[in-house]
Parts: C-alpha cells; structure tokens; sequence
C-alpha cells in the first residue's frame, strides 16, 4: 500500500485571510512540505469569483505559480468547487476549458474537484475532460456523513464509470466517529476499487484517529493542513500525519522547517484568527451543524457564550448542515408576518416614567442611589431578560424578545418573580412551552430594518434586541419619559457599539418616539444626567 500524503494549508486556510499570503510565506512553506515528503500540495483554488479582493491562492493561476520558487520534485495541486462549474453558463467543461491549459503547459499535477452529491454526476463529465488534459484527477465529496448507504454505493458505482484517480470523501461537519469513517470506507468499496481519500475536520477532536482508522481500512491518500489551518475547528494537522505515517511512507521526514514554520508564520495568524477545536465546535460536529457557524459567532462580539449555545440548539431544531450567514441572522431576527399581541402595555404605562435596567456594570455601581430613586419618584421599573443587580422588589417586569436570549434564559425565569413582557404569540411552541407557568404579557412584534412604529398591541421595531422591543413597548404604552441605567456601552471600535448608535437614532427619528435619558454613564449617543442629581 502507498500512501499518498496532501497538503492543502494554503487552500483550505485562505478562508481566514482571503488566500492573501505573502510569497515569503509561500516559499518557506513550500520548503517545508518538501522536508516532511509530501505527495502533493494542494496551492490554492482555481475559482471564478471575483467579487471582494482575494490573494493569489484564491486563483492560483499558471502565472502566480510562476512567481514562486518552487522545490524541484515538488508536485502541485489546485482544488474548484464543483458548484462554480456547475453553474457556469458554458456548462462544467466549458468552465475547465477556461480555467485549465493541458497539463504539459502547466505546473499543476493533480486537480480535485469538491461537490456536493447533487452535483456530481454533473462534474463527472468534467473529470474525463481532465484526465484528458494530462491531470490527476480527484473528487472530494462534502456532506457525505449524513448520506444513506444506497445513496453512497450508487455514487460509487457512478465513479467507477470515470477515469478518477482518487475517490475522496470529507467530513464536512467533523461529526464523524472511526467507527463512522470505517463504515463509509466499507460502502465505499462495494463498488469502487480505485483509490480513496479522506479529508478530515477537526470539530469533536477525531481528526487524526479518522485519519489512522481510515489508513488501516485501506485509504491511500491522506490530506492534512499545517496546524489544522482550516474553516472552523479546521483539520487534521499535516505535522501530526507526518509523524504518524512516517512508518508507512518509506520517506524522508524532517519536521525542523515545519516547526520554523508554525513557530514564525502559522502560531501567529492562529492567535489572531483562532482556527482549532473549541467546546462550540465539539457541539457544532455532535450535532452536525455546519461549522462556519461557529467560526462567524465567534468572530462577531456580538454574540457571548450564551448567544452561541442557543443558536447551536435553534439550529439543531430548524437544521443547520448548510452553512447560511441568512439563517445565522434569522437566530437574531427571527420575527415575521403579521404581528398579534394580546397585552395593551398602556394599562400599566400610560403617562408614567419608565426606568429600564440594561445589564451594564453601571445598574450595580450605583445601585444605592438607583434603589433610592425608585423609592422617591415611582417609575415603573423594567429589566432586561434577567438582570438581577437591583433589588427584586422594585422591579416591576422583565422584557425579553430575543430570540437567542430566550433560548437561553428560559429557565433562569423559573427562579424570578416578575412577570415577562415577551412577543408570546409570535413564538414557536417549543420556545413558548419553556416558560412552563410564568405569567407572560404577550405585546407583539415584527422586526423591520431601520424603523419604529407604536401600536397598542404591537410594534415594529429596528431590531430584536431587547432593548429595541422595549424601547417600542413603552412608547406604545404611552408613557411620559424613558430613563435607562446601565447601559455602558462599547468602545468605538467594537460592533455592538455603532449597532446599538444606529438603533438609538432610528428611535429617535421615529414618529411619536419618548425622550431618552441615561442616569448612569453611557457611551452610547444618549443624553445623560446623574442618578445623584435626581
């Protein structure tokens, strides 16, 4: 048995810096991989999307490789994603014939294309059109993990119709066991003998274990990335497989530049871009969620370890194998059609000043002075979801109508006292149930970007952040003045910052919006006074 060893760093860990690497970089890691042995690097995409600014690796044309010092014997390998052949107006060989010159003009050996199951007969005919240019020729299935036994024995079938090199297979997800990897390798082979590889993730920690089980059940070609530099958890680490299938290859490994590598270029970029399993992407892979999701999330401050976790179970409700930045919002703003609420906020509010509690270490700083103002002056007191810095008894009801946070807080208001205003009839049942017996003031809500309206039992609000439903809640109630205490802020430089600034301004351009008064500090554009100055 030959293993085949493939390195695909530059290609799979263009996602974090737009394949924008700097030839320096470029070189010194082509030297690398020509120390540990590898069959194959895998440079970068061939691609024809051009929207956004994207380095050389994104395109990896026959010119950019010109531009490279590249290790005699070093062979080449370029991935496309079977979706952009598929689509193409001049249909999957038109699109090659654009993107490929025959392999004798070029310095690229080896050419996979990644699809989907629903492409890949289609890029099959694409696959004879390569093998006849001179290449090498791989399909990298994606998703596959998640396809029936039939449905992965007649692909196979359908492969060894096609001059393929090598018959690959990605857990897309990292939800795969060795137990799973092995039982996919079975399938595999009732009906296709050429070779097989695997292209492992490293979400639930088993990247390398696939990897090895997937060598002992006979998989001869073996991709990793340098540190695991890949979209989400990433992969298995080339480093690692080097060491491990040094037994295997009969080959000279010499992982010192490797080391150099990591140590002046990779670490660094890791620090900064964070790629490598987590407990969010252990869960994402348990429960077959694209990992892409994680990777935004955590990237956007935006969402805490809270958001994070309840987006992962409104995704394993609704499905989540289908990576879409639309439904990570939808976690966000998940409010639509025709807004219904059966509480009219004015029975309680209606010419009264409301005080509203955000969570901001502003309400525990001078909650003294906050309590004491209660006691003198009476406004209706409403905290946010469930803040608890004030004392309990002056706090007349909680808001709470995003629906992460719903998610996420509905037991904790078990152990609380105050009844929740919350859009109750505009919920899915299984976020509804939660609340067991709570009382909930059911006010209704649509989320519409940029705007406000007030209605006695409903809103249109900007946003469904909390502070934007309770914002348009009190206003449809009629009250006099709106004073909020512990809303801190961010820095200049932070998201939420700028987020929250726009949904203030929208408010206040609004007709019918209240006056809004910060008496504790704010960074936000709000006008503020002092709590002590009341």
């Amino acid at each position: 048995m030959t293993l085949k060893l493939i390195d695909c760093t530059l290609r799979d860990g263009g996602y974090y810096n737009d394949w924008n690497f700097t030839n320096e970089l470029i070189e010194i890691y082509l030297m690398a991989m020509e120390a540990i042995s590898v069959d194959y690097v895998e440079l970068g995409f061939r691609s024809f999307d051009t929207k956004g600014f994207k380095g050389g690796c994104a395109y990896t044309t026959d010119s950019f490789i010109l531009q490279l010092n590249i290790p005699a014997g070093l062979k080449l390998g370029v991935m496309i994603n079977g979706s952009e052949l598929v689509n193409h107006e001049l249909g999957v060989v038109g699109a090659l014939n654009i993107l490929f010159t025959p392999a004798k003009e070029s310095h690229v050996e080896l050419v996979r294309i990644a699809c989907h199951l629903h492409e890949f007969e289609a890029v099959l005919f694409g696959c004879t059109w390569l093998k006849n240019q001179g290449y090498k020729v791989g399909i990298n299935l994606m998703q596959i993990a998640d396809r029936s036994e039939d449905e992965v024995e007649q692909v196979a079938e359908l492969a060894s119709k096609y001059p393929i090199d090598v018959l690959y297979f990605a857990d897309s997800m990292g939800s795969m066991t060795p137990e799973n990897t092995s039982a996919i390798i079975a399938v595999l082979r009732r009906k296709w003998s050429g070779a097989i590889g695997i292209h492992t993730h490293d979400n639930m920690g088993y990247a390398l274990a696939n990897s090895m089980r997937a060598v002992q059940d006979g998989v001869t070609w073996i991709d990793g990335t340098v540190t695991g530099m890949g979209r989400g958890a990433g992969n298995v680490k080339t480093e690692y497989l080097a060491i491990e299938l040094a037994e295997h290859r009969d080959v000279k490994t010499n992982i010192i530049p490797i080391l150099a590598l990591i140590n002046k270029y990779l670490r660094p970029m890791q620090i900064i871009h964070g790629w490598g399993t987590n407990s969010f992407y252990f869960f994402a892979g348990k429960y077959g969620i694209h990992p892409s999701y994680i990777q935004e999330m955590l990237n956007d401050s935006r969402y805490n370890e809270e958001d994070i976790i309840a987006v992962i179970e409104h995704l394993c409700k609704v499905g989540g194998k289908k990576f879409s930045l639309g439904a990570l919002e939808a976690g966000r703003h998940f409010y639509s059609g025709e807004p219904t609420g059966s509480w009219k906020p004015a029975e309680l509010l209606e010419n009264r000043e409301v005080l509203i509690l955000g969570t901001g270490s502003g309400v525990k700083q001078h909650r003294l002075a906050l309590e004491n103002y209660i006691r003198k002056a009476g406004p209706v007191v409403i905290a946010l979801n469930t803040q608890t810095e004030l004392n309990g008894d002056m706090i007349d009801l909680r808001a709470a109508c995003h629906p992460v946070r719903l998610l996420a807080d509905c037991r904790e208001y078990e152990t609380l006292p105050q009844p929740i205003a919350i859009p109750v009839s505009m919920l899915p049942n299984d976020v509804r149930n939660a609340f067991g017996n709570k009382v909930l003031l059911d006010f209704g809500l649509i989320v519409r970007q940029g705007c406000f309206e007030f209605h006695q039992n409903y809103a249109v609000a900007a946003s469904s952040l909390v502070i934007a439903y309770v914002l348009a809640m009190v206003t449809s109630g009629k009250a006099k003045n709106i004073l909020l205490a512990g809303f801190d802020g961010f820095n200049a430089s932070d998201p939420r910052k700028a987020e929250m600034d726009d949904l203030i301004g929208f408010y206040k351009n609004s007709e019918g919006s209240l006056p809004l008064l910060s008496i504790t500090p704010t960074l936000y554009n709000i006008s503020t006074t002092s709590v002590y100055a009341l």
